[in-house]
């Protein structure tokens, strides 16, 4: 029997490169997102394109219900809809922290809500979940995206030790840097949390820093592509003995031993030297 998949973000990046090469390989995919014509393209894969918003409940709903009335059932949920929101705290409205926790926290706690029902009557589940090694390192300026993402680590903790008595296993997914549209997304959001602020100059530096990183990113080894990060989480819902964490690369696994190793202070400067020089 082929396996159920419901994927969040579907439209870009890791959700659509995963939904692609799990369909092509026996999969029964659903992607859920906001931009459904995005994910048009995946129909020839034999992809489900489905409308979602995770932060709002009757979207949730009904991207599940519409999972399971033509199943039956849900085998893997893969958390991946997110976004970068960087900006000082002192300056990014609480609106915008609020909608980062919202799409990046509370999402993934929504969809896993809705399927656990399901996987916990089926005595079996996959769940993984999209987080970052920026839920282990704060980078410069980073703000509310890191906030989220730390927080979606404590999340993923929680859901792993709630579920493991009903046969379900959850994973958490950490990436160092991906060639996806996040980077130049959360570099306009870091230039506009700037302006006019004293916060300004620092901001265009760091801005600039990380468009460079992502426009050039296919010659600089530090970055994955979201190919890559499909195969990883395939390898994370195929495991007899899923990992808890799964890292893209050597720099993912670098960053977060040294996160466990270095003071505070030497971060702090090393992150701020490394984005200002």
């Amino acid at each position: 029997m082929e396996k159920v998949v419901l994927i969040t973000g579907g439209s870009s990046g890791i959700g659509y490169a995963t939904a692609e090469l799990l369909a092509r390989n026996g999969y029964k995919v659903y992607a859920g997102a906001r931009r459904i014509e995005k994910m048009e393209p995946l129909k020839k894969f034999g992809v489900i394109p489905i409308s979602l918003d995770v932060t709002y409940q009757e979207s949730a709903e009904a991207a599940v219900d519409k999972v399971i009335s033509s199943e039956g059932r849900i085998d893997v949920l893969f958390n991946n809809a997110g976004y970068g929101s960087y900006g000082p705290i002192e300056t990014v409205s609480l609106e915008e922290a609020q909608l980062q926790m919202d799409v990046n926290v509370i999402g993934v706690a929504r969809m896993t809500q809705l399927v656990l029902p399901y996987m916990r009557k089926q005595k079996s589940g996959r769940i993984l979940i999209t987080s970052s090694v920026g839920g282990k390192v704060t980078s410069y300026l980073g703000g509310w995206y890191h906030v989220s993402k730390f927080a979606v680590e404590a999340l993923g903790n929680s859901i792993r030790m709630d579920v493991e008595r009903f046969g379900i296993k959850v994973s958490i997914i950490e990436p160092s840097g991906v060639l996806t549209e996040w980077g130049v997304i959360a570099a306009d959001h870091l230039e506009e949390a700037g302006k006019g602020t004293t916060y300004e100059e620092e901001c265009h530096k760091v801005a600039q820093y990380y468009r460079k990183g992502y426009t050039a990113g296919k010659q600089n080894a530090t970055f994955n592509s979201s190919e890559t990060l499909a195969k990883l989480v395939r390898k994370a819902i195929e495991a007899e003995h899923p990992k808890t964490r799964y890292q893209d690369s050597a720099l993912a696994k670098m960053s977060i031993l040294m996160s466990k190793l270095c003071s505070d202070k030497f971060l702090d400067n090393m992150m701020k030297n490394t984005v200002l020089k």
